[in-house]
């Protein structure tokens, strides 16, 4: 009996000898008959890895946070609520009228954004976009004024800008695409989306009047039900104009919370990216994921790595296949018996959970918009040093970091598993074996706002002096 009751004990102690001497920090039992040969000093040590989770490393700005929880979700109501005041603001309805149509709608967002500006003192540059398109969708291909309302905050660099956008137009494309007279709320589809860049614009002018690194674009867009028609515009004028997009994110469809079915889920947003290399959407949905993590835990952020939902779009898409970082934020529940149609109005918008959205992307573009530009041109080339188990990272570096970092996930891991301070220095000797995993690297400001990853290549660096980068992947096939 007393053998028993000490079972307990001795199968605790077992255990952890056990342990201690699997363990690769154990102390040694015994002296080892010989001293192990010292690694040869032109091979560095690698530090151990840092913050490994999903959050990437990625740090708690207060600024931020702050700037976050000044979201209101009765603004958005308000906002929202006008919006569907006009009855339709399908991109064929009446452009003249004070109080119905399209025209009414962008008058109206002007105005918002025209009142923002003028209490950041001027800070924000408001404009209409427009031009005039022919919507090739309808049968008889009639011409329409497409107008995008836009609302720049200058940063300090004006050529880096970071897109965020809704789209305001609406239709009950569901019943008949052309019908332009009957009502349309589009509370959700994207009355929630245009609202929440309305607030964004409000919060980030508001507190960072003085603008941030790189330029922030906020853009309420137009006929994204005929085809993604302002977006479209938008980004090929970014383009033309010779702009870096840094990240095109739009907010499309984010306020049911209410299945068809009767299930809830007023806690989770998904995020929709194609995740491929060279490709950068990928790595911004990593970014956004680790940003929730840090400033929205109460909000889980749900990546899916690819372009949208099946046989659906958004207006981020137009941007990816300019070969730009792009992103789709949308509520985890869809009913599609409530979308494109009259049914799609305010009984049907969470307003609490659009804010708790539209917070994810405050802390995002903010994020972002204080780091530096991404590193460019970054290889890896195996160490023979180590026998090829270490790798040679290089890069150039990028104007505005006082540091980088090298991370490292293998590839069956979704997102990063390990950074590495890499200093100053644009090379890094990785104790990683990248034939089973990816490895990129970030600029780091003096402030610790990250740049998003750039993933290495293995193809070899140009051959020419100043070479691009490689060329962006080809548009998904419909």
């Amino acid at each position: 009996m007393r053998l028993l009751r000490l079972l307990p004990a001795l199968l605790v102690a077992a255990v952890a000898a056990t342990a201690a001497a699997q363990s690769p920090k154990a102390a040694p039992q015994a002296a080892p008959k010989a001293a192990p040969k010292a690694a040869p000093k032109s091979v560095p040590k690698t530090p151990a890895p840092v913050r490994p989770d999903v959050t990437i490393g990625l740090a708690r700005d207060a600024h931020i946070a702050a700037a976050a929880a000044d979201v209101s979700a009765p603004r958005i109501r308000a906002t929202d609520s006008t919006l569907v005041s006009f009855g339709t603001r399908h991109t064929m309805s009446d452009t003249l009228s004070e109080t119905r149509g399209i025209g009414a709608a962008r008058r109206f967002l002007y105005n918002e954004l025209r009142a923002y500006s003028r209490d950041c003192g001027g800070c924000l540059r408001v404009e209409y976009d427009g031009r005039d398109t022919q919507l090739t969708r309808f049968r008889d291909r009639p011409t329409a004024r497409v107008v995008n309302v836009l609302a720049w905050l200058p940063g300090r660099d004006t050529t880096r800008v970071i897109v965020v956008s809704g789209h305001y137009d609406t239709c009950t494309c569901s019943t008949d695409p052309a019908d332009a007279v009957s009502d349309a709320p589009g509370a959700d589809d994207d009355g929630s989306g245009a609202s929440a860049v309305v607030e964004l614009a409000r919060v980030v002018s508001k507190r960072y009047p003085k603008g941030l690194d790189a330029t922030v674009v906020f853009a309420i867009v137009a006929a994204e039900e005929q085809g993604l028609l302002g977006a479209t515009a938008l980004a090929r004028r970014l383009h033309d104009e010779k702009k870096t997009v840094v990240a095109a994110f739009t907010d499309d469809i984010i306020g049911n919370v209410v299945a068809d079915d009767g299930r809830v889920d007023s806690t989770s947003v998904r995020i929709y990216a194609v995740d491929s290399v060279p490709s950068r959407s990928g790595e911004l949905a990593r970014y956004v994921w680790g940003v929730g993590a840090v400033y929205t835990p109460g909000l889980e952020v749900r990546p899916t790595f690819r372009l949208d939902r099946v046989g659906r779009g958004g207006d981020h898409a137009p941007f990816h296949r300019l070969g730009d970082p792009a992103l789709r934020y949308t509520e985890r529940l869809e009913d599609t018996k409530r979308q494109h149609l009259a049914t799609d109005d305010l009984t049907g918008v969470n307003f609490g959970y659009v804010a708790a959205i539209a917070r994810l992307n405050v802390a995002t573009v903010v994020s972002l918009a204080s780091a530096p530009a991404p590193v460019d041109s970054v290889f890896a080339r195996r160490d023979r040093a180590s026998g090829g188990q270490k790798w040679n990272i290089t890069w150039k570096t990028a104007p505005g970091a006082a540091r980088y970092e090298v991370l490292w996930r293998s590839t069956a891991s979704p997102t990063w598993t390990a950074v590495y301070d890499a200093g100053t220095a644009a090379s890094y000797l990785l104790d990683e074996q990248l034939d089973d995993g990816w490895a990129a690297v970030r600029a780091v400001s003096g402030d610790g706002h990250r740049s998003l990853t750039t993933v290495a290549s293995t193809s070899g660096p140009p051959r020419a002096a100043g070479a691009g980068a490689p060329a962006p992947p080809p548009p998904p096939t419909p």
